[in-house]
C-alpha cells in the first residue's frame, strides 16, 4: 500500500525544457510587463525557475537576447506582397504595423537603433519585402533600398521614443523628466520674443499627441516617395517614349557612366 504523501511534501513542479524558443518569448513577456531595463539573464532565469547559466546554452548574453527578441517582435508584423496598384497604401500599413509590434513591446526599437545591420531574418525579410513595394511603385533599387532604410529608422526610433513616456525610460524616471518639461518652458517663456512658436508646441510633444504626429510624419514621407516615382515615370517616358515605366530598367542603372 502506497504512503500518503504528507501536508508539507508538495507535488513537484514540472519543469518546462529549456530552448531558445522559450528564453525569448519569457523575455518577451518580461518586457513587455516591465521594460526593456528589466530584461537580462538573471531574470529571464528566475522567471523560467532555473539559474542563469543553464541559458547559456541557447543564448550567448544579453546582446544576442535583444536581437532574438527584436527579430520575433518583427514576425508580428508581416510585410504583404506588393501590389503597384496600392503601393502607398501598402507601405504605410506596413510602417503603422512596425510601431505597432514595437510599441507593444516598449524599449525594443533600441536594440535596432543600435545596430547598423539587421538583427535576424525577419528583419532581413521585412527589409526585402518593403523594397519590393517600393519598387513596385516606380523607386529603382537604390532609392527603394536607401528609402527602407529610412522608413525602418523613422518607425523604429519612434517607437522607442514612445517607451520612454510607457516606462518614464529617462533617467531616473518621469519624475526628473516632468521637472525638466518645466524648467525648459519656464526659460522659453523668459523670453517669448526669442521662442515664440516652441512655446505653442506644449500640447504638441506627449503620448496622447504621439498617433497623430506619426501619421503627420508617415504621410510626409510617402508623399515624398511618390514624387519620386512620378519623377521616375517622366523621366523614363522621356527616355523611351510609350514604354511601360514599370518595365524600364533603373535610370541610374542603365544610364551611361560619365
Amino acid at each position: 500500500m502506497e504512503t500518503p504523501r504528507s501536508a508539507w511534501n508538495h507535488e513537484p513542479r514540472a519543469v518546462k525544457r529549456l530552448s531558445r524558443e522559450l528564453i525569448v518569448d519569457t523575455a518577451l513577456e518580461i518586457l513587455a510587463a516591465e521594460g526593456m531595463e528589466a530584461v537580462n539573464m538573471r531574470r529571464v532565469a528566475q522567471a523560467l525557475k532555473t539559474g542563469a547559466a543553464s541559458l547559456y546554452a541557447h543564448v550567448c548574453n544579453k546582446s544576442e537576447l535583444s536581437e532574438l527578441m527584436l527579430d520575433r517582435v518583427l514576425e508580428m508584423a508581416p510585410v504583404p506582397d506588393p501590389d503597384p496598384q496600392r503601393w502607398t497604401e501598402q507601405i504605410t500599413e506596413v510602417l503603422r504595423s512596425q510601431v505597432r509590434v514595437m510599441t507593444a513591446y516598449p524599449g525594443i526599437g533600441r536594440v535596432r537603433c543600435q545596430s547598423i545591420t539587421p538583427v535576424g531574418p525577419n528583419d532581413l525579410l521585412q527589409s526585402e519585402r518593403m523594397m519590393a513595394i517600393l519598387r513596385a511603385g516606380g523607386l529603382s533599387m537604390r532609392q527603394a533600398a536607401q528609402a527602407t532604410d529610412m522608413l525602418c529608422l523613422y518607425t523604429r526610433a519612434f517607437a522607442y521614443a514612445m517607451s520612454m513616456w510607457t516606462f518614464g525610460a529617462v533617467e531616473h524616471g518621469d519624475r526628473v523628466h516632468a521637472q525638466r518639461d518645466k524648467e525648459i518652458r519656464e526659460y522659453m517663456a523668459a523670453f517669448p520674443a526669442r521662442f515664440p512658436n516652441m512655446l505653442k508646441t506644449r500640447d504638441l510633444f506627449s503620448a496622447e499627441a504621439a498617433a497623430e504626429r506619426f501619421e503627420l510624419a508617415v504621410e510626409m514621407l510617402v508623399v515624398g516617395l511618390t514624387h519620386l516615382a512620378a519623377a521616375n515615370a517622366e523621366r523614363s517616358a522621356d527616355l523611351c517614349p510609350g514604354a511601360d515605366a514599370s518595365l524600364t530598367p533603373d535610370l541610374e542603372e542603365s544610364a551611361p557612366h560619365r
